[in-house]
């Protein structure tokens, strides 16, 4: 009987270890997730608090929490694919203002429009939801909209994606078909090397 080539084994060993490896990993990633989504869900509950002068540098504690600011001076705009309340699909109307104070400043989701086109809102006092930025990390959706706007829907914990127990699983499969994979070839090479034996 021959053996089995020493090198293609402990590399295919190897990946299918890897392979492996990632699966436990995102396994863990789906517990760390879901733990993360249910803090969430607990500050959507918590009591609302002042925008923050200085982000932590963790949003967990902030984000989906009710929040209070002012928007003392409007220094730009920008529009975002968004849904207002009836979950319909627009653009949500974002100003980045200036707070008065030392700090980053507060990004306001100012209200919805099925039109890209700057409200004339130039700031106030503003109470909403903080959920995440991609540019700014968190921005507050606004209660009341700008005038001439809907209120724009804010994402809940809920739309946070776990997609982790998925990549699991598609990581236990590439390794079981890499281990069949080499299986089969072996099995092959044993029948090819007995034939011309």
């Amino acid at each position: 009987m021959r053996r089995p080539p020493l090198l293609a084994t402990a590399l295919v060993a190897l990946a299918v270890a890897a392979m492996i490896g990632l699966g436990v990993w995102q396994i863990r990633r789906a517990a760390w997730k879901t733990a993360l989504v249910a803090s969430y869900e607990a500050n959507s509950a918590r009591p609302p608090i002042a925008w923050p002068s200085f982000l932590p540098k963790e949003d967990s504690t902030l984000l989906y929490r009710r929040a209070t600011g002012f928007c003392a001076q409007v220094v730009g705009w920008r529009d975002v694919a968004g849904r207002n309340r009836r979950g319909e699909p627009g653009w949500s109307h974002i100003a980045s203002c200036r707070t008065g104070a030392e700090g980053p400043g507060m990004e306001v989701d100012a209200g919805w429009s099925r039109a890209p086109a700057p409200p004339g809102w130039t700031g106030g006092a503003v109470t909403g939801t903080i959920v995440p930025d991609r540019l700014h990390r968190i921005r507050l959706v606004a209660d009341q909209a700008a005038p001439g706007l809907q209120p724009s829907a804010p994402t809940a914990p809920r739309d946070v994606p776990n997609n982790h127990m998925a990549y699991a699983v598609q990581w236990f499969l590439f390794a079981l078909t890499a281990a069949v994979i080499y299986l089969i070839a072996l099995r092959r090479r044993h029948r090819t090397g007995a034939r011309a034996g």
